[in-house]
């Protein structure tokens, strides 16, 4: 087994740089920080340190296992600021969201808590099982996503509705002039979000009016429908929020026809004893 006691004592060499300081900090005599070290560097196998001048420096698998034991440590710092409510520091706040979530949506989730220096946010993306099973293991804080998860089972999610959005066309103010929604579905091409909702409901309103719309891209991030918008491929078929940077600077502009396709935005959570601090004052706001 690993010695984390040797570990903790290579990770202040390792910061320092120098094994005198090092003793002084930890108040210990400096062979006795000399011999944990060997014996940590016994057990993996490989030297921690090289001598340059009068100055240590880390070996490429010194390296490596201070970046190990840097994480070991700040979990354990995590794990008492979790359980201790009355501590003064915050862990960190790990947030998923569905790869096809809107950057601008995430952004606004997040506000009350961005720029404030007690925060440490962790940022993943991906699809609805993964994010579900991080946040299942409570490796995740909460999930972002467009729906309830479906897959619940032997889980105690909870879906925290936050907002709802109605879809509608964007695109370059040129290609909206047409006196119809179906003249408008007719002539131009169209780049729709591969999220469930959104694709079913288009395509199924396109259908009603007899038409069969041309999806020039079908596309699984947000960000990457806006910019094709921009570039003038073709027409966005999304919430405002995501194109409303562009929105405000008259870069993209919107079409004059309700579509009754509406976005629903929703916070996933698990119940937990001890849940994130942060997470109430986000879901409130």
């Amino acid at each position: 087994m690993l010695n984390y006691h040797h570990l903790r004592y290579f990770r202040e060499v390792a910061h320092e740089g120098n094994l005198t300081r090092a003793a002084e900090r930890m108040n210990v005599s400096q062979s006795a920080l000399s011999t944990q070290i060997k014996q940590l560097e016994e057990r993996l196998g490989h030297p921690l340190f090289e001598r340059v001048g009068r100055r240590l420096e880390l070996t490429e698998i010194g390296r490596i296992t201070l970046d190990h034991a840097d994480r070991i440590f700040a979990t354990g710092q995590e794990l008492v600021a979790t359980l201790d409510r009355s501590a003064q520091s915050v862990p960190p706040l790990r947030v998923g969201a569905l790869s096809t979530l809107s950057r601008n949506f995430q952004i606004r989730f997040l506000a009350p808590v961005l720029g404030r220096k007690d925060v440490d946010l962790t940022l993943r993306s991906g699809n609805e099982d993964v994010l579900l099973a991080a946040l299942k293991s409570l490796n995740l804080d909460v999930v972002l996503a467009t729906e309830p998860p479906r897959n619940a089972a032997g889980a105690d999610f909870v879906a925290h509705k936050l907002d709802e959005q109605a879809v509608g066309i964007h695109g370059k103010s040129e290609r909206l002039n047409h006196p119809t929604l179906r003249g408008l579905l007719v002539k131009e091409a169209f780049i729709v979000p591969t999220e469930s909702s959104i694709r079913a409901g288009f395509v199924g309103l396109a259908e009603g009016l007899g038409v069969t719309p041309r999806i020039v891209a079908d596309v699984d991030d947000m960000a990457m429908v806006r910019l094709l918008a921009r570039e003038g491929a073709g027409l966005a078929v999304v919430p405002s929020v995501v194109v409303a940077d562009e929105l405000r600077a008259n870069r993209l502009a919107s079409a004059p026809f309700a579509l009754d396709i509406m976005e629903r935005f929703y916070a996933i959570t698990i119940r937990r004893s001890f849940p994130h601090p942060l997470l109430e004052t986000l879901l409130k706001a």
